[in-house]
């Protein structure tokens, strides 16, 4: 570090003469990197310029009023030009000499010579002229650069809103603050007072968002009301279906009983997956704007069947699924039937209700192992593990259905009345395959299984992969601009601590005096610049670029004025992290909490 003392009875102008040199040195593209000197003669570092101390046009234009002196311009800076002919007229003719430098106790004081103007001569070659002349800084890149894009950055915001909402204790006023090891309840259906709607065989259901108590990971509470549990056989299968872990599949994690909603009911504990819908309200619900299911007849006025046959026809053709979303359905419900099916497990609740889909249509089934345990409870004689195999095949014919159903955009197509028309305008609507796919789960004369269908998708499997990479790649893409956000707050954080801070140990100019009193300048340099009309200068590259050399410590120096303009320092980015180090060290030693600052590195990995 080079310190160079106020002195009164120089001009500002001689007192900036190695800010100037600094400033310069940083809009010469550099060829060979050097050891960064002391001496304001800068232009010796650079093998494509000539040893001349001909000021560059730039550091004439700060000793000419020109640029700022407030401003330290870094490869960021506002456009600049050296084309102007006048700028080299008076490079050409700019008298320079070497700058007295002397050493005491370790600073080294620099002492620029005022020589006559008739006697200042060039003593060197001027300025090499391989030099571009249009030599423009660069301003760096968008902000959205360093950022998710907005689309990510919304759906994952709304994510977290729809995680953190609390429900009104006057709309829920017997809604319990909590249940065994989780609180904050929040229903995510409405909770349903008709007593005929029992989706399980018989039983009231209801779902919640709910909160562990020790983790705080939000979960999912499939509630069924009025459910005594009297034979624990059925635990079996919930500890087959904890263990069963996929993509496409809801994870159930945890099953009991309690009273705490003043009944007896039982509670299976899923994964939250905020933001999801069920695929009825996705592609069938009423609320949809233009939606109308075409096989409901109005029995009021009767039409021929060929009139609603060619009604249904035009309906499909204007109304229909795309067919690649379609066999995009197909092939995650396969997958999520295929490792239940070779777990010794079926799924039993494979209708448009009990599966979710987000807004990238990622399917997931949930609700799973419900049925196991209601249906074994109502029918204790029967031995469910023995009619697995007749379970799987029943999931088969419910997967034939639902692809109908979603063919024909309709869930009325799935009635028996029906099928036969639907097949109809599924032939002249879909491929071949897409019909032949529905007609072999819907044939329940023969013994199917999952692995079969795989011909039957063939190629449009490898399409599907590939839209996942490419979903992958794009996640990796815009993590790659956020990874280095942590490193980055962790220094700021540390920076922001040191400086300005009121009092430490007793000391009120703690944070105004030693290395801090530089971290408080290199904090002026990074976030106050002003441009040459004194107006704020905010660059995000510049911002960026300062603090990643300050983690790194590069050896390149830089020059910080104070806010009176009456002291400089030219410092490296080296010393500048020593100082930061040292100075948190101070900070961390006596605070009595310690966190992840404390134990990472300032050029630490972002963990």
């Amino acid at each position: 570090m080079d310190w160079m003392p106020h002195n009164h009875s120089r001009s500002l102008s001689s007192r900036l003469d190695l800010a100037r040199a600094t400033h310069a040195s940083e809009f010469v593209p550099r060829v060979i990197s050097s050891s960064a000197s002391a001496s304001p003669n800068f232009l010796s570092s650079f093998s494509s310029v000539s040893s001349s101390p001909s000021l560059h046009p730039l550091t004439k234009k700060l000793e000419d009023g020109e640029l700022s002196s407030h401003v330290t311009p870094e490869s960021t800076s506002p456009p600049l030009t050296t084309t102007s002919p006048i700028l080299h007229e008076k490079l050409a003719n700019s008298p320079v000499l070497p700058a007295y430098q002397e050493n005491v106790g370790g600073t080294t004081y620099f002492y620029p010579y005022q020589a006559p103007a008739e006697n200042c001569q060039p003593t060197e070659t001027p300025l090499n002229t391989s030099l571009p002349t249009e030599y423009n800084v660069y301003t760096g890149k968008p902000e959205p650069s360093f950022f998710l894009t907005e689309d990510i950055r919304n759906d994952i915001l709304n994510r977290n809103m729809l995680s953190l909402l609390q429900p009104d204790p006057q709309q829920y006023p017997d809604l319990p603050q909590e249940v065994d090891s989780y609180h904050e309840l929040f229903p995510l259906e409405p909770i349903s007072n008709n007593t005929m709607h029992k989706p399980h065989m018989g039983y009231q259901a209801s779902m919640y968002k709910a909160t562990h108590v020790k983790t705080g990971i939000h979960y999912c509470l499939r509630r069924i009301h009025g459910f005594r549990l009297s034979n624990a056989k059925c635990m079996a299968f919930v500890e087959l279906w904890k263990k069963l872990s996929h993509s496409n599949i809801v994870q159930l994690r945890e099953v009991f009983t309690t009273k705490a909603f003043g009944d007896n009911s039982m509670l299976f504990v899923y994964d939250y997956h905020p933001g999801s819908e069920t695929l009825l309200n996705k592609h069938f619900s009423p609320d949809q704007s233009g939606y109308c299911d075409p096989f409901i007849n109005d029995t009021s006025t009767p039409r021929p069947y060929s009139y609603q046959k060619n009604n249904l026809l035009r309906h499909t053709q204007h109304n229909k699924l795309p067919e690649p979303l379609i066999w995009n359905y197909i092939i995650q419900l396969t997958a999520a039937l295929r490792i239940i099916h070779s777990s010794a497990l079926a799924c039993r609740s494979l209708d448009p209700t009990k599966i979710i889909i987000n807004s990238r249509n990622r399917l997931r089934l949930s609700c799973l192992g419900t049925m196991d345990v209601v249906l074994h409870e109502s029918n204790s004689t029967i031995n469910h593990m023995a009619l697995v195999q007749h379970y799987q095949q029943e999931d088969l014919t419910a997967l034939g259905k639902l692809v109908l159903a979603l063919a024909c955009k309709s869930t009325m197509a799935v009635q028996r009345e029906n099928i036969s028309t639907a097949l109809d305008i599924v032939s002249r609507t879909y491929s071949p395959d897409l019909r032949n796919l529905i007609m072999y789960l819907l044939a329940s004369q023969q013994r199917r299984s999952v692995t079969d269908l795989m011909p039957m998708i063939g190629a449009r499997f490898y399409t599907q992969l590939d839209n996942l990479h490419n979903h992958i790649e794009n996640l990796d893409h815009e993590l790659s601009k956020e990874v280095q956000n942590g490193r980055l707050f962790r220094l700021m954080t540390k920076l922001a601590t040191i400086t300005e801070r009121p009092d430490f140990n007793m000391e009120n100019t703690w944070s105004e005096t030693g290395d801090r009193y530089m971290l408080k300048l290199f904090r002026d340099y990074v976030f106050h610049q002003v441009t040459e009309e004194g107006h704020p200068w905010l660059d995000m590259a510049h911002i960026v670029q300062c603090l990643n050399k300050l983690d790194v410590g590069v050896p390149e120096k830089i020059c910080l004025m104070s806010r009176d303009e009456q002291s400089i320092l030219v410092v490296s980015y080296s010393e500048l992290k020593h100082c930061l180090e040292q100075s948190f060290s101070e900070l961390a030693n006596s605070s009595a909490i310690h966190h992840d600052l404390t134990v990472v590195g300032i050029g630490g990995d972002d963990k």
